[in-house]
């Protein structure tokens, strides 16, 4: 299934600078209308409450705020501006309990480092095609932790290659993803990455506080 994501926001929490760069530059390429970057959780819960974006992907190790720490703020912090927005949360940890830990603190969609394009689209495409519902208990808010599958009637923000849009936004994507792709290769070339092959960057490269 193919989704135009033009008309959404979303907001990438990574202190890796070129592991954001590469985030941003697939989230262009599927077409994501606007991709906001913070360099850790406490900056990346300020741009959250000033964009209230659509989909947050964060990475877990991080500081001062790390990305369990930031899924709990957004879920349960008062200013939160939407506390039912899907997390992906990015980590080079795959244990079991590691899952756990993160669909406790609320996370909806779990993205092993490393990744591909594919990887990240089939995880936004999760959120859209088997949202969860939202529970509440005295120790836990955030997405159901048994998948339900609820396609039927979907009215959220992510929309289908059926719609139309201006021509004058196609036009802003299409030199959008052109650049996108452009900076993709020359990370493929520099880090000698084939095309389709997962993004393995251990090299940790903070963010600068003038990141978009």
């Amino acid at each position: 299934m193919t989704y135009q994501f033009n008309r959404i926001t979303v907001l990438i929490v990574e202190d890796n600078q070129l592991m954001l760069d590469i985030t941003k530059s697939l989230l262009l390429t599927f077409g994501v209308g606007h991709v906001i970057g913070a360099q850790n959780g406490e900056i990346g819960f300020k741009r959250f409450c000033e964009y209230n974006p659509d989909i947050v992907i964060a990475d877990w190790m991080m500081k001062p705020i790390d990305g369990i720490s930031f899924t709990r703020r957004v879920r349960g912090d008062p200013l939160s501006p939407n506390p039912y927005v899907p997390v992906i949360l990015m980590t080079g940890f795959s244990e079991r309990r590691r899952v756990f830990q993160a669909r406790d603190a609320g996370v909806t969609e779990f993205l092993v480092k490393p990744f591909n394009a594919r990887d990240l689209y089939k995880r936004i495409a999760q959120i859209i095609e088997r949202p969860r519902q939202f529970v509440r208990s005295t120790d836990f808010f955030g997405p159901d932790r048994r998948r339900r599958r609820t396609t039927d009637d979907y009215e959220g923000p992510l929309r289908r290659e059926t719609d139309i849009y201006q021509t004058d936004i196609l036009k802003i994507m299409k030199e959008q993803q052109a650049l996108a792709h452009a900076t993709l290769q020359k990370v493929r070339e520099s880090e000698n990455i084939g095309k389709g092959e997962k993004f393995d960057i251990e090299k940790k490269s903070p963010v600068s506080e003038t990141d978009r």
